[in-house]
């Protein structure tokens, strides 16, 4: 049994950048969207509004990533909540872009001039006619064949590919496919470029986006993705530690693309341990395949009974959750927790099941005056047992009071951010592997 210390946390991240010379490895430092170095920085909030506004996105996001709405092509992002904030630079001479960066979504796309319709932004809107590097993307390119038929469009009289996109939140894009020179600004003031990146330029935007930021940056697994475009520049690698004090002002999380971004143990006492990343569709996410959950020394199989994994078979089960940086919770398929909830309870010490009062929350736990005794849990994915902390499975809500920040769904299950704080989590696009590495995110610059 461990105590769990308090953590209020929601994140919320605008990426400044610190690079080496070598552009095939650099550092993006993450901003917490509630930290005192956010623009976003509202001292009127409190923890706990913080917090109930990180679920309400949680569960809003895991809707977008449902199966169903796959179908329809919709986008894993939230609208007005996505968790990430990202600066970049487009077009020759740059302009400084601030976007939503959203491992839910694959193409780039920022507001345009002249705007048919566009959301409020505090920013000036891209100027394509001022930028020398602007091409448009031709219908029948491969770059816009790499969109589905659903997502693009063809203005004929001019052979230019279009593109549309529409997000469960009703929020929606519209505009030209073109490549452009992308580049991030590092802390010495000399830019990473990449010229040629796809990107969407819209003209007809609207619903729930936030004034602050210029669009999208597609950090997903699909062929247009910015990751996927960066491909052998970045080694097709990238890894990101969230720190658990990314709220304070000395707390600093990163995502860090390149060669040496994924963990390997050599250097720390730590064990790195991977698992495979399992191809499905659609490849704008990241799939592994979670096969138990231990409770302290109560292991329990991964199955349930929902319409997601009907059959429970060796087959269907492979990539059953989906590894998600941009989601606050996570998410466990219903027909499984309601053993897993009742183990966890079971093995709670020194407090009492209660309910949420924001009604969020499956499992909440209240003490009194004393200590609070909580199990080790651990994700027994497959070929990796990664053991979680008590900030990983649990938050405190009050001083007395801490919740599972587990909750059951009937839709696609997530491995979200609270269970990945503290932790390099490397991605290798090649060897088709995720890592994990348990670290103090808080000194990774």
């Amino acid at each position: 049994m461990t105590t769990l210390t308090l953590l209020f946390t929601s994140f919320f991240f605008l990426m400044t950048l610190s690079s080496s010379t070598n552009p095939r490895n650099f550092t993006v430092e993450l901003i917490h969207r509630d930290s005192p170095h956010s623009p976003l920085y509202n001292p009127q909030t409190t923890p706990t509004d913080r917090l109930n506004a990180a679920f309400l996105r949680s569960i809003s996001r895991s809707r977008r990533f449902n199966q169903h709405s796959q179908t329809d092509l919709q986008s894993g992002l939230i609208g007005a909540g996505g968790e990430f904030f990202m600066s970049i630079t487009i077009g020759t001479p740059p302009m400084n872009v601030l976007a939503i960066a959203d491992t839910g979504s694959d193409l780039t796309w920022v507001q345009c001039k002249p705007c048919q319709q566009c959301y409020k932004e505090n920013g000036p809107l891209f100027d394509k006619t001022q930028s020398s590097s602007y091409k448009s993307v031709p219908c029948e390119s491969r770059n816009c064949n790499a969109l589905s038929t659903k997502e693009r469009g063809c203005d004929e009289s001019k052979n230019v590919c279009k593109y549309r996109y529409s997000y469960g939140d009703q929020s929606f894009t519209k505009g030209d496919v073109a490549t452009e020179t992308i580049s991030i600004e590092s802390a010495s003031g000399s830019p990473v470029s990449f010229p040629g990146t796809v990107f969407g330029c819209g003209y007809d935007n609207g619903g729930t986006f936030d004034e602050t930021g210029s669009g999208i940056i597609g950090l997903g697994g699909g062929q247009l993705s910015l990751i996927s475009q960066l491909g052998s520049s970045i080694s097709n690698k990238f890894s990101y530690c969230l720190s658990h004090k990314s709220s304070t002002v000395n707390g600093t999380s990163v995502i860090n693309l390149g060669t040496n971004s994924i963990p390997s143990g050599l250097n720390d006492a730590s064990h790195v341990i991977s698992t495979p990343l399992v191809e499905k569709e659609p490849k704008t996410y990241y799939y592994l395949t979670l096969e138990a959950i231990s409770v302290g020394k109560t292991k329990i199989p991964y199955t349930g009974s929902s319409s997601c994994y009907p059959n429970n078979d060796d087959v269907s089960m492979k990539g059953n959750i989906i590894i998600d940086s941009g989601t606050t919770l996570t998410l466990l398929e219903s027909g499984f927790y309601d053993g897993f909830g009742a183990a966890v309870e079971e093995a709670v010490t020194g407090a009492k099941r209660v309910s949420d009062p924001q009604g969020l929350l499956s499992h909440c736990f209240k003490s009194g005056s004393a200590e609070i005794g909580l199990p080790e849990i651990t994700m027994h994915f497959t070929g990796a047992d990664v053991k979680l902390s008590p900030l990983n499975a649990f938050v405190k809500v009050s001083e007395d009071m801490v919740c599972m920040s587990m909750i059951p769904t009937t839709e696609v299950a997530i491995y979200g951010k609270f269970a990945q704080m503290d932790f390099l989590v490397g991605y290798d696009l090649e060897t088709r592997t995720v890592s994990f590495q348990r670290m103090d995110c808080t000194n990774t610059i």
